[in-house]
């Protein structure tokens, strides 16, 4: 068969084109056919078993089955809409994923949404610790280079966070010098290309963007060791996947939702972020964009944040300390060197987000501490 496999499809759109959220019309989709309930079979309810297990698995870690969402914008105090849950989030949920593509088939939306929520928990690390000799600020470093090689790639966003995930995983499972962890991250990088893109630079291309520290065959031994380390595992849901779950559902502008990129993206530059859930990661800058921006409260609006925030089950102090990290990550990120993700952010495609005044003195967060 001649016909483009689907990822090239995904792939041939813009990120604008592709992320931003747009309406649809439901008087012209195709009506469903409902058949009669049958005496004999017992109606299922929308919160299955299996997201069940997801909430016990999160109440262990103390998180708070409650839209702590709520909290930083006083809305707290509303009535609780978990009555409301089952069938308005899940129709919600539903949409969402089929406008953003994440689905071709809407009859399996809802199980897309619990295979996130539930593999979600196996991407966050234990501890911040890194192994001997390497610190936060190297591993910075690091990940800023790497940000300006996918930039220059022009990979899709995923091959970004899956390589920053691999990067962390590898540091934690396989031995590896600092005179090689440049030609780490750049494995890291291939891995993702491997899973998430069509057309794949070659070996000789990568070896000349690291001036030709290092061999082709030094390059494809440590893939090799990194495979073998991961056991082969290359799975991970993005936190990028959750951010933009959330802003659909919550119906934020285009503003909000490239300040919430930008925010999260910041975050791969923090190693503080690597014991966070993805879904705490999205709310969280989510949360903060809303907060920096200020645009005018409606009705419509409210009432789809506080559904939105049904998705985000989790603790407020886990909420508030991510909220932090992210605000001070952004306060300072005109002054670093790893200035990569604020000069990205900083272009008219994107909004111009990185260069709001507003980002460069942040109010601490409603509640945190000083």
């Amino acid at each position: 068969e001649r016909r483009a496999p689907l990822r090239t499809w995904a792939n041939a759109c813009g990120p604008i084109d592709r992320w931003q959220p747009v309406e649809v019309d439901e008087s012209k989709m195709a009506p469903v056919k409902m058949e009669p309930e049958r005496r004999w079979v017992r109606p299922l309810s929308c919160m299955s078993p299996f997201a069940q297990n997801i909430l016990v698995y999160l109440s262990s870690y103390g998180c708070v089955e409650e839209p702590v969402l709520l909290y930083p914008h006083g809305l707290q105090g509303l009535h609780s809409l978990q009555a409301l849950v089952p069938s308005l989030l899940r129709h919600e949920v539903e949409m969402a994923l089929e406008k953003l593509g994440l689905i071709w088939d809407r009859t399996y939306a809802w199980d897309v949404f619990l295979d996130m929520m539930r593999t979600q928990t196996w991407n966050a690390l234990p501890t911040t610790d890194l192994p001997r000799h390497f610190t936060d600020a190297t591993r910075a470093v690091l990940v800023d280079w790497l940000i300006q090689v996918h930039e220059t790639m022009h990979f899709q966003e995923e091959t970004l966070y899956l390589a920053i995930h691999l990067l962390n995983c590898s540091l934690r499972q396989i031995k590896v010098t600092t005179a090689n962890l440049q030609l780490l991250g750049m494995v890291c990088l291939f891995l993702a290309a491997k899973k998430e893109e069509c057309l794949l630079p070659e070996v000789s291309g990568l070896c000349y963007l690291m001036d030709h520290t290092y061999t082709k065959h030094q390059l494809l031994r440590l893939e090799r060791k990194v495979l073998c380390g991961l056991k082969f595992d290359l799975s991970y849901c993005p936190p990028l996947h959750f951010l933009l779950l959330l802003a659909s559902i919550a119906r934020c502008s285009a503003k909000v939702v490239w300040m919430a990129r930008y925010l999260l993206e910041l975050s791969l530059l923090e190693g503080q972020c690597v014991v966070f859930l993805p879904v705490h990661l999205a709310g969280a800058a989510l949360c903060l964009s809303r907060q920096i921006l200020q645009e005018p409260l409606t009705p419509e609006g409210e009432s789809a944040w506080c559904l939105a925030s049904s998705v985000h089950v989790g603790s407020e102090t886990a909420l508030l300390r991510i909220m932090h990290i992210l605000a001070n990550a952004a306060a300072k990120a005109h002054t670093r060197e790893t200035c990569a993700t604020f000069i990205k952010f900083s272009s008219p495609e994107t909004m111009h987000v990185s260069r709001h005044p507003v980002s460069h003195e942040l109010p601490k967060p409603h509640g945190g501490r000083s």
